[in-house]
């Protein structure tokens, strides 16, 4: 039930209705990667009663908007109207989930645009470096994967393969959630629908040095770097104080990583940490955008500063500090309407209470150094490492990387 919370604080001159489908990328079968991101590019090219252009054109000519995101672990699409449209609007989501056209014309056109959007993607070193660092940490994993795809599979992919995939689409578990009190919220779910297969892999530490180093080597001006593992999952009780080790390691000017690398030695392009909300073990990294002069000197500092965070307590100023921040990013990221139903039906489809973020700015202030100390040693122990740039660099690094992890 659904009720709960959605109350007249919510109420507005426009309405927002959000679908959370379980299931993305992460349930890709093997040799189709990127088949449930091909789908749900084409649940919004046409339902029954609407061809492609004619459903896009009848949503523009009420000056409404309409986004569809696959991520890991599941799709959303999102509905946005003045309230004296969404009435006529509001049906198109359950005829998208329930009667896409899936056409075989529009099913050619996502597949080039997947394609086109896959090479592009493979133009960006950040991306070639995190893609590297992901299938090194999550080993037969499913986040091991590109949400995108590859395009070997994505050109073996037919629209056979699409249509037996939505057959296990429409079993999946859906969620709603609206502001809109006319809406009829008999129950949090769209339809009755059974669990889709939840592929579980436990932690994995990783053995020796080689097992945990990629290197890509390209002729850039700059090196990128990416250290880090993959943690915990978003309901478990460690997923707080990882998240205040984020907020003390990259929150704001006053961050420790904004402080050694760009305050006090000018080293970096970019630098931050990198932990997304994930239902499963969730990656946390530190990730540097440097020059190659200074890529030697930024890494040493770097494995000074991991050495330090897994064998170290915090100094209590600094965790105060990071506390107000972490209460503020939760704050910050609750401001407009679109992002409170986001985080609610996000976490309504990872099983949780959709007051969950209340519930975690109570607790912030009860974790100590020692519980964040506690839980760096069993995840960031032995931290997997790739890196982008100059060949000669980058064995260099790597020479550094064996005399220290």
């Amino acid at each position: 039930m659904i009720q709960k919370y959605l109350n007249k604080k919510t109420i507005r001159n426009f309405s927002i209705a959000m679908v959370w489908i379980n299931g993305g990328s992460s349930i890709d079968k093997e040799g189709k990667k990127g088949i449930n991101k091909m789908l749900s590019s084409l649940l919004v090219r046409g339902c029954k009663g609407f061809k492609n252009l004619e459903f896009s054109e009848y949503i523009d000519s009420h000056g409404a908007e309409l986004n569809l995101e696959t991520f890991e672990d599941g799709m959303l699409i999102s509905l946005k109207s003045l309230n004296e449209h969404f009435y006529k609007l509001f049906p198109l989501l359950d005829l998208m989930v329930i009667n896409p056209l899936l056409s075989n014309t529009q099913f050619q056109t996502v597949k080039e645009n997947t394609i086109n959007l896959i090479k592009k993607e493979k133009e960006n070193p950040f991306n070639i470096t995190f893609e590297k660092w992901r299938k090194l940490v999550y080993v037969k994993h499913p986040y091991a994967y590109n949400t995108s795809g590859y395009e070997e599979d994505i050109l073996n992919i037919s629209h056979d393969d699409i249509l037996s995939e939505y057959k296990n689409f429409k079993i999946r578990k859906k969620y709603l959630i609206s502001n809109n009190l006319k809406i009829n919220y008999e129950n949090a779910s769209l339809f009755n629908n059974q669990n889709f297969e939840n592929k579980v892999n436990s932690f994995q530490k990783g053995s020796d040095n080689f097992n945990r180093y990629a290197s890509t080597h390209g002729e850039s001006h700059q090196m990128i770097l990416m250290m880090g593992n993959q943690t915990c999952s978003y309901s478990s009780h460690e997923y707080l104080p990882l998240k205040l080790l984020e907020s003390y390691l990259s929150y704001g000017m006053s961050s420790v990583l904004f402080k050694l690398f760009r305050e006090k030695n000018g080293l970096t392009y970019d630098v931050g940490v990198l932990s997304p909300i994930r239902q499963q073990n969730s990656p946390f990294l530190i990730y540097l955008s440097v020059s190659n002069k200074n890529a030697i000197l930024a890494f040493n500092i770097l494995i000074d500063l991991w050495k330090n965070i897994v064998s170290s307590l915090i100094d209590e100023k600094e965790i105060n500090l990071a506390k107000v921040k972490l209460k503020s990013s939760f704050l910050f990221s609750n401001q407009t309407l679109e992002e409170i139903l986001h985080r609610k039906i996000q976490l309504i489809g990872y099983d949780l209470d959709p007051d969950f973020d209340e519930d975690c700015l109570e607790k912030i202030e009860d974790i100590t150094s020692e519980e964040i100390l506690k839980i760096t040693k069993k995840y960031l122990t032995k931290p997997f490492l790739s890196i982008y740039g100059n060949k000669k660099i980058c064995n260099e690094i790597y020479n550094l990387w064996i005399k220290n992890f």
